[in-house]
Formats: C-alpha cells, structure tokens, sequence
C-alpha cells in the first residue's frame, strides 16, 4: 500500500522540504499537477478491487469465505518486481509521438483497466464466480504493472527537491481516488444495475489516458540497462551488497509485518460494516469519508511530524498508535449499528494509518538506492502488498471461526512482530 510524507529521502541523507526556498514555486508547477494525475490513476483500480468488488460480492450473497479469498486475485501487486526490469528495459513500439518506455507500457496498462473494468459488471456473482475471479486478476495484472511504471516516471521527472512534496501529492490523490469506487459507486448501486455501475467507475480512467497522450517522456539521466540480465540481476545485488544478508533479510521481514496487523482488519470492512446493519449508502457517505479525510490529515502530518523526530521514532509512535487504532473495529462490533461511532472508529483507524504508512513510505524510499528506483521499489511495495493478498485470504475463515469482535483483537496482536523488529531496523535512540 502508499502514503504521504513531506520528506525528500535518498540513502543516508534526509532533508525537509521547509529547506527549499522554492517551496511554493514547486507546488504549482505542472510536475504536481501530473502528481495529481498519477496518484488517481494508481489508486482507482486498487480500490475497486479492495472495496467495490467486495461490497457487489457480498450484496449478491457470496459468502465472507469465498470474499476473504477474493485477496488472492491481488498477487500481481506482490509479484510485480518480477516484470518489473521488462519496463525498464524495453519500450513498446506504438509510434514516435507515443514512443519511450515509460508512456507506452503506461498506455498499454491503462487501456487494458479500461477495457477489463467493465466486463466485471456483465456476470452474476452466484454463477459466474470462477469468471469474475479470473477478469479480477487480470485488472490486478493491469494496476499493478501501471503502479511499476508510474512510480519510475514519477521518481524520473521530479527533481531532488520535490521528491517529498510530489509523492505526497501523488499518494494523497491515490486516497482520493477511493472515494469512487468506495463512495460514489456504492450510492449509484442502490439505484443503478451493476454493470452500470462498473461502466461508470472503468471511466474514471479516462483522465489518467489523457494525461499519457499529453505529457513527454522523461529525460533519461543513467542510460537503460544494456541487457535483460542486468535490469534484472543489478537491483537486488546492490541491495544486499549495500546491507549485507542478514540486514537485509531483517529489513525484508519487516517490510512484510509492519502493517500486517491493520491490512488484515481492513481487509472484510464493507462487508463488516453490511453485516453491522449498515446501508451501502450509508457505508457510501459515512464510511468512506471518515476513512479519507482523517487519513489524509495524518498523512500531511506524520510527514511534518517527521522533520523534528525522525524516520525512527516515527515508525514506533506512529506504528503504536497504528496498532490501537484497529481495537475501535473490535469495539464497534460490540456498539453494533450507530451511525456516529461507525464515523468516529473509522477516523480514528484512518488517521492512525495515515500516520504509519507517512512513516513507512519514508523509510521504504530511504533504503532504495535512486540508481535502481524502478526495480527495489517493485520489490519493496510488492512485499509491502503480500498482507493485503496472502493474508488476508484467510480473514473469511477467521471472521466465520472467531466472530467480529475476537478477529479484530487477533490483527491487534499479529501487528505486535513488526513493532518488535523495529529494534533491529530501526533503534529508537539512532537517527
């Protein structure tokens, strides 16, 4: 999963943004507005996967088992640094004004979300479960590949110093993109058919395709890789070569439990939040936005909050507050259906996580090495993602075996190994 944080990170150096004299000349610039326009794009598939395809799901009557096994479709997002070198190394031969790697994989994957959305809409869930699941996987086949390239285009044309501000711009919309499929296309299901509903959201797309035919392909600074081989083979060994084995293998591990504990109790929400009585409009209008906005605010904050404390004990005083955030799901599940703590546990929850992934992000960026930005980062977030898909597959079974309230308490304690490992990879009294 992304966050923001205002921070310009790059291997053993950190520098504030409030540094940049230029600061405001940075945020208007056009290389924001293109930020804006990513973090959309990236976002939109993502989470009709994770929030629209489970409430259709389950509003159709598919059981919570076979929709915590739905998080298997999402694999692409934690193997996509297996193709990743392919982006870096070859270009797409779509013509001269759309040629380069960047902007012709970035067609190619968008057009393949707008075209694959859609067909979801035309099948019935009851009968046509095995369909859905495989036109699921290919639209995570899409989203993740566009999130590879992306991410490279994103880190090639923004200079050093707006490095920090630009990903928090970038991230930010990625947030905001939630509110379509999490939002909008809830409301329009209570009034519209399903394939309708997907048609409507697929195009939201359409500004993300837009802004591939308008922007230019990114100078090359460091050449391409010569060889298949070594887009492939380079990355990981200066990784390991940088960190050493069994740092490097701490670190890994850390990336993959830190925020385990929280993708596993928001895995099943909309469907927690149906089965707590509440309505998809309702979930639509309350839900969603008071996930949002609290995690926005605490993204913007835990990146200024970063400047006085540090990489460090940010990833501990945001991790704990990440962690007892997901006690108010296991306390709601007892309130039962109020729509003001429905409001209040989810903000809480969302400013809890806007806080820890502003930390997280940050110390992912500080241990990738720029000279290999595309590839690491694949790496990096594809672990990052396998809670969200390995994981929580088996949140179905647990919810059925457990019952709401005990499952929440569960993730509480699965979320306790990844703050243990911050006294490996990240001291408290080190900077």
């Amino acid at each position: 999963m992304k966050a923001g944080f205002s921070v310009i990170v790059e291997p053993m150096n950190i520098t504030p943004i409030k540094t940049n004299p230029n600061f405001f000349s940075a945020l208007m610039n056009k290389r924001m507005l293109i930020c804006i326009f990513t973090g959309f794009s990236s976002g939109l598939p993502l989470y009709i996967l994770v929030s629209l395809l489970p409430a259709w799901l389950r509003s159709e009557g598919v059981d919570l088992k076979a929709i915590g096994l739905f998080a298997l479709i999402q694999l692409p997002f934690t193997w996509k640094f297996i193709w990743a070198p392919l982006f870096d190394r070859y270009a797409l031969p779509l013509g001269k004004k759309l040629g380069g790697r960047r902007r012709s994989w970035l067609l190619v994957t968008q057009l393949g979300l707008l075209l694959t959305l859609p067909i979801l809409g035309i099948f019935h869930p009851q009968l046509d479960i095995w369909t859905i699941a495989y036109f699921s996987a290919l639209v995570a086949f899409f989203s993740a590949s566009q999130d590879v390239v992306l991410d490279a285009y994103r880190r090639e044309i923004l200079p050093d110093h707006e490095l920090g501000l630009g990903n928090t711009i970038h991230v930010n919309a990625y947030k905001i993109a939630g509110l379509v499929p999490g939002s909008l296309s809830l409301i329009l299901a209570d009034h519209l058919p399903w394939d309708s509903v997907f048609l409507i959201t697929a195009l939201f797309m359409l500004p993300g395709i837009v802004m591939t035919l308008l922007v230019q392909e990114p100078a090359l600074k460091n050449g391409t890789p010569k060889t298949l081989r070594a887009a492939v083979v380079e990355p990981f060994q200066e990784f390991i070569g940088r960190r050493g084995v069994k740092s490097a293998l701490t670190i890994l591990a850390f990336i993959f439990l830190y925020k385990l504990g929280d993708s596993m109790a928001t895995a099943l929400a909309t469907p927690f939040y149906l089965d707590m009585g509440f309505s998809k409009t309702e979930i639509g209008l309350i839900a969603k936005n008071a996930g949002l906005w609290p995690s926005v605010i605490g993204g913007i904050l835990g990146g200024i909050w970063m400047m006085k404390i540090g990489i460090n004990r940010a990833l501990w005083i945001f991790g704990a507050i990440q962690m007892i955030a997901i006690l108010g799901f296991a306390w709601l599940a007892g309130a039962g259906h109020s729509l003001f703590w429905l409001g209040a546990v989810i903000g809480l929850e969302a400013f809890g996580v806007g806080l820890g992934t502003a930390a997280f992000v940050a110390y992912i960026a500080h241990t990738t090495n720029p000279l290999y930005t595309a590839t690491q980062f694949a790496l990096f977030t594809s672990l990052a993602a396998v809670p969200r898909t390995v994981a929580n597959s088996a949140t179905g079974y647990l919810v059925e075996y457990f019952g709401w309230q005990q499952f929440f308490i569960l993730c509480f304690v699965i979320a306790i190994p990844g703050m243990l490992l911050l006294l490996k990879v990240a001291p408290w009294s080190q900077d």
